[in-house]
């Protein structure tokens, strides 16, 4: 997994951004100042920077000029991290060599969403410049992982990969009422590999297509069994990528898995992320459109990141928003936080949306959302995502959240 060097002179935003980063299995290294910083880029040349814009004694830029001296760290991704929003500011540290910058206060998905899309360029690049003889400058690791990627889609080894569950429940009852479907891959060469590993790299070699509609027939089938099994009205979420949801056949896929296992269309629910929607909100919106009109549930995942989004989402055809487990943790006990989650579910409800917390994980956590009337949740307090047949014996057992 990349190797990630978060220089952050403010404790509280350091550990949040360590802590946030380790949950999505990245490894991590930290500086609380730019001089130690600058040692730490050196000696453990990671894979991507994450710097903080303002610091005493060696600030933002000054870090970011001495590794662009240094011929290892020339070409390593820098992000500035601050809470500065002058174009000035931005421009300089652009000009210096940066290759972008977040504005704090800034939300998981925004922050993994530049690191991911800084890594996709970056190993591009490497691929462009260096000659097919040249070995480039992956880990051994990640090499092995491409390989081990193209080889198990190219040859169809899709017994490598298996579909996870997680449940979501309804608040009120306790009960089980959906899940979400969450791939693994248990490579022979590598284990088991989660899918902040190996997603990104799909994208970018386009191998998330085909990954993509294994999961979606899959999912379906699975559905079919459930309900020949006598488990009925349990809705099933599929995550997308920006890729598949904008193949031009996309919709016919959909109603082909959909006829096939002779499902009411209701019982699969999509997830988009707000980022995907953004990037061309006509073209989503119609695609969206039409598959609200099969009957097909859309949910938005992650919701919570954009400002922009908030002036479309009246617009959207949607059913479900799920509130990032970023807002979700401790906010029993973070003002800010409690202030934003009930703002958000209050808002949903308005628009006659479902409310999904993702990431609950304390009992405290359960009590707000309840209190709130937030209608379901997901996460670590009843159940990880399990493989088919434990999240069956889930489900022909009854097993119930305590309410």
């Amino acid at each position: 997994m990349p190797k990630i060097l978060i220089i952050e002179d403010e404790e509280a935003v350091r550990e949040n951004i360590l802590d946030l980063l380790e949950a999505e299995d990245f490894e991590t290294i930290a500086a609380a100042n730019g001089r130690i910083g600058v040692h730490l880029a050196i000696c453990e040349v990671p894979d991507l920077i994450l710097c903080d814009m303002m610091m005493p004694e060696i600030d933002g830029y000054g870090v970011l000029a001495a590794l662009r001296q240094e011929p290892s760290m020339a070409t390593i991704p820098f992000i500035f991290l601050t809470a500065k929003s002058a174009k000035s500011d931005f421009r300089q540290g652009m000009d210096m060599g940066a290759d972008d910058y977040i504005t704090k206060p800034f939300t998981r998905s925004e922050l993994l969403s530049a690191i991911i899309n800084r890594l996709e360029k970056h190993a591009n690049l490497k691929k462009y410049l260096s000659p097919p003889t040249v070995i480039n400058n992956l880990s051994p690791k990640m090499q092995l992982l491409e390989i081990s990627l193209h080889r198990a889609i190219k040859q169809h080894k899709f017994p490598e990969f298996e579909i996870y569950y997680q449940p979501i429940l309804d608040i009120a009852s306790g009960k089980i009422v959906a899940a979400e479907s969450l791939l693994r891959w248990q490579s022979p060469e590598l284990g088991m590999i989660y899918p902040t590993e190996f997603v990104p790299l799909a994208e970018s070699t386009g191998l998330i297509v085909p990954i993509g509609k294994w999961v979606l027939k899959n999912v379906c089938k699975q559905i079919k069994s459930w309900r020949d099994a006598g488990i009925n009205s349990l809705m099933v979420a599929v995550n997308l990528s920006v890729i598949e949801f904008n193949q031009p056949d996309f919709i016919h896929k959909i109603v082909n898995f959909i006829a096939a296992n002779d499902l009411e269309p209701h019982y699969l629910e999509l997830e988009l992320t707000e980022s995907m929607i953004m990037q061309d909100v006509n073209s989503a919106i119609a695609t969206m459109s039409k598959l609200q009109s099969l009957g097909v549930k859309i949910a938005i995942d992650d919701f919570g990141t954009g400002y922009s989004s908030l002036i479309y989402l009246k617009n959207l055809p949607i059913n479900t928003l799920k509130i990032d487990r970023y807002f979700i943790h401790n906010v029993a006990n973070d003002f800010q936080k409690s202030a934003i989650t009930k703002a958000l579910i209050q808002m949903a409800h308005n628009l006659n949306l479902d409310v999904v917390a993702e990431g609950v994980e304390t009992e405290a956590e359960l009590d707000f959302l309840r209190q709130h009337n937030c209608n379901y949740m997901q996460g670590f307090l009843f159940s990880r995502p399990l493989p088919a047949a434990e999240f069956e014996n889930f489900l022909l057992t009854n097993k119930c959240l305590y309410v």
